[in-house]
């Protein structure tokens, strides 16, 4: 089933994921787990990060080798659940339970929660 739309247009998620941070871009969080980058707990201890450092790396990285083509849609959400369930998407999490990356995937990024949350909180 496919999930809810997003509320913000392509524009705005695609920037939001080379320019913001992992604490509100699954994708930044995904890649910075298998790059190895230090999540943190920043500003109250509620949102996690790679900090300053890691979030520039990571931004150099996805410049270097992340790349992002669309298609346009009347209701992508559906396309999207069709593409899911015909392609081998390893870092998708959402509808990609039978892709065999998930749980290794899942397990990296919980990983890298608890490593956070024992860590104290960057400034």
């Amino acid at each position: 089933m496919a999930s809810r739309p997003s509320t913000q247009n392509l524009c705005k998620r695609v920037r939001n994921h080379y320019r913001g941070n992992a604490a509100g871009s699954t994708l930044r969080l995904t890649l910075g787990c298998l790059l190895g980058l230090e999540l943190r707990r920043v500003a109250s201890g509620k949102k996690m990060t790679f900090g300053k450092v890691g979030e520039a790396t990571l931004s150099v990285w996805m410049a270097d080798n992340a790349r992002v083509c669309w298609i346009e849609h009347d209701e992508p959400w559906v396309s999207e659940s069709q593409l899911i369930s015909q392609l081998d998407l390893p870092l998708n999490l959402d509808q990609n339970r039978r892709n065999a990356f998930h749980a290794r995937l899942k397990e990296l990024r919980a990983q890298a929660r608890q490593r956070a949350r024992e860590l104290p909180i960057s400034s």
